[in-house]
């Protein structure tokens, strides 16, 4: 952010690491990082993401939160940043997942009802 801020002219810019990864496989490296390990059963909006470790579910499909018109597939290029900004990704995928579930622990630690 602060390198787009010192660009005279204010532009858009796309920040992304230009992967792409589904939900499942983030509830999957999230869950991994607690050392459990989701096993999914059913099939669209039956789905659920079993603790194999304690049989307790942990993940179900709540349609509430599709989007009216959801896109397939999503990928941001982030080529204007580094050609612009000399911007380039630092964070992994698993690492953000990792900052992501720890700031979670922390704050349940901090306010369980959160």
């Amino acid at each position: 952010m602060w390198l787009m801020l010192q660009e005279e002219e204010p532009e858009d810019f796309v920040i992304a690491t230009g992967e792409v990864h589904s939900v499942r496989e983030f509830v999957e490296k999230a869950f991994k990082h607690v050392g459990k390990t989701i096993v999914w059963e059913g099939k669209d909006e039956k789905e659920v993401g079993r603790c194999q470790e304690t049989g307790v579910v942990h993940v179900k499909v709540d349609p509430k939160y599709f989007r009216p018109t959801e896109v397939d597939y999503l990928q941001g290029d982030s080529t204007k940043a580094l050609q612009k900004l000399g911007w380039k990704p630092k964070v992994t995928f698993e690492e953000l997942v990792k900052q992501m579930v720890d700031a979670d622990i922390q704050l349940m630690k901090k306010n369980p009802n959160a």
